[in-house]
């Protein structure tokens, strides 16, 4: 995966996050305004699930395929398997934040080297 399609997929992952920030916003209301706790208002809390899936879905693929193809560390082998056999998805947001983000901005060890032209 080079730089240019990491960075599409960044942008992706970051509109589908907002979309997933609205489907928490309705599911929100659906509890806060619904006419009991009991019997919450089902319509926008399945409207809030559905948009809450594409992104979530799509952290789970993204995170493979980084690993998979871009990883600069000395544990391939260990996340490799922690991303595959974890479930809940908490190991995958901790390689968001260690290696994805810091993969998206450029910086520590997924620093970009710029060449300069004479």
């Amino acid at each position: 995966m080079d730089d240019a399609q990491f960075l599409t997929r960044i942008k992706l992952l970051k509109r589908l996050g907002w979309l997933a920030l609205f489907g928490v916003v309705l599911i929100v209301l659906a509890y806060a305004f619904g006419a009991d706790q009991l019997h919450p208002n089902r319509p926008l809390i399945v409207f809030g699930a559905l948009a809450l899936v594409p992104g979530l879905v799509y952290l789970i693929v993204l995170t493979i395929w980084h690993w998979k193809g871009r990883y600069r560390g000395s544990h391939s082998d260990l996340w490799g398997a922690l991303l595959l056999i974890e479930t809940s998805g908490w190991f995958k947001l901790v390689y968001l934040f260690r290696h994805i983000i810091p993969d998206a901005r450029g910086r520590g060890r997924y620093s970009r080297v710029t060449t300069s032209r004479s």
